[in-house]
């Protein structure tokens, strides 16, 4: 599977047109209530930061969809592969490998990802 980008806004969180959310606008001095909700910033430099951060954030997590479903889709070529020549679809040793990689370099809540992403890639087992 590949990621497929739109011009349509995600729906999976709500729209927010951000065309001066955060923004110092001419004539304005304060962050407006909206900004405030929106941010939790009390300044327009904080609102300006935390806008500028939440936009780099949903553009990686967009990237990092992109490339769970890649895994997913290479996963499924390995799981054929070993199906077809008289395998099991999931192979425990390879598992634990990368639960262990993930733990190594993300701590105790690495593993709990790893897992989740197992479970994408093969399914419940």
């Amino acid at each position: 599977m590949t990621a497929v980008h739109t011009d349509r806004p995600r729906t999976d969180r709500p729209h927010t047109d951000r065309t001066n959310a955060g923004r110092t606008v001419p004539g304005r001095s304060h962050v407006d209530r909206s900004d405030a909700d929106r941010t939790g910033a009390r300044t327009d430099e904080a609102a300006d930061v935390i806008t500028g951060a939440r936009d780099r954030i949903d553009a990686l997590d967009d990237r990092i969809i992109g490339l769970i479903q890649e895994r997913m889709a290479v996963s499924a070529v390995i799981q054929e592969a070993r199906l077809s020549s008289g395998g099991r679809r999931v192979n425990l040793a390879r598992e634990m490998e990368v639960l262990t990689h993930y733990r190594d370099a993300l701590g105790k809540p690495g593993t709990s990802l790893a897992m989740t992403m197992l479970e994408l890639c093969r399914g419940r087992i």
